[in-house]
């Protein structure tokens, strides 16, 4: 950002400040009365004498919420929306595990079995969007996906898939290699060997995926106003509109996806 987009800048800064300073005395002199109604999202929430233990590496989108007694290892990333609540049981998830855009983790305390089930997601684990998981156990490299509900003490074993949409009834076992689907979810198929190293895969993507997203939400607004002046200048035009006017446009490098997001572009490349 430039000289004059700073000073544009603290101007605002100052004129936000100098309003909040006569919002409070006006609330002052009609008695303080008013009562402000703002947002208290937290991302990690305590509960209890609870606190979740979430390692360095991991990416927690902002509008998600992690909630008590809830481990999250190396790489693993919680998506926009996604909500893990830990409060009545525990919450544990292993490394390299994605749980997409509005997912749901909960817990039993008491249920029509009488159980009281945490819910462990290990290694390598996908769940996809808008998937309900309850009081059950996802071993590593399963694939659970979009929609798909997980009731109390269901069992998804190593290198097994729930399909999208899929209601899988409590206490049921999904064995490896089988993909499930339906409501009440029961045996489809047996999984391919591709499909079985799709779900290692899709892991991998979702790991290097968030890691551009942790880094976009790091950034400062001076960052963030410079990129914008950045994809104004270089937006991409009418390949006959920019040789009329003798244009070549290059992209900046703070424009690029990183390759690692996308692991078979930079295997293509070295087949040319």
């Amino acid at each position: 950002m430039g000289t004059l987009g700073r000073a544009i800048y603290s101007v605002g800064q100052l004129i936000r400040k100098t309003g909040q300073a006569v919002d409070r005395l006006g609330s002052h002199l009609q008695g303080g009365y008013i009562e402000e109604q703002l947002s208290r999202h937290r991302t990690v929430l305590n509960i209890f004498d609870k606190a979740p233990v979430i390692d360095k590496d991991v990416f927690v989108a902002p509008s998600a919420a992690v909630i008590g007694d809830v481990q999250i290892g190396k790489g693993s990333s919680i998506w926009y929306g996604s909500v893990l609540r830990g409060d009545v049981n525990i919450i544990r998830i292993g490394s390299g595990t994605n749980l997409q855009d509005n997912s749901l983790v909960h817990v039993a305390k008491s249920n029509l079995s009488g159980k009281v089930l945490p819910t462990i997601i290990g290694d390598n684990v996908t769940v996809g969007h808008s998937a309900v998981l309850h009081g059950c156990t996802v071993e590593d490299e399963a694939f659970v996906g979009m929609g798909a509900i997980l009731l109390d003490g269901v069992v998804v074993e190593k290198n097994a898939m729930v399909a999208a949409g899929a209601l899988v009834r409590q206490n049921t076992k999904i064995p490896s290699g089988e993909v499930w689907a339906g409501n009440p979810a029961k045996f489809l198929r047996k999984l391919t060997d591709e499909e079985i190293a799709f779900i290692s895969q899709s892991a991998t993507n979702y790991t290097n995926l968030a890691q551009v997203h942790a880094a976009e939400n790091s950034k400062s607004y001076e960052e963030i106003e410079f990129e914008k002046v950045l994809r104004k200048k270089y937006a991409t035009k009418d390949e006959e509109y920019d040789s009329m006017l003798g244009v070549v446009r290059e992209i900046p490098p703070e424009l690029i996806l990183p390759d690692n997001v996308l692991p078979d572009k930079a295997k293509k490349a070295l087949k040319i």
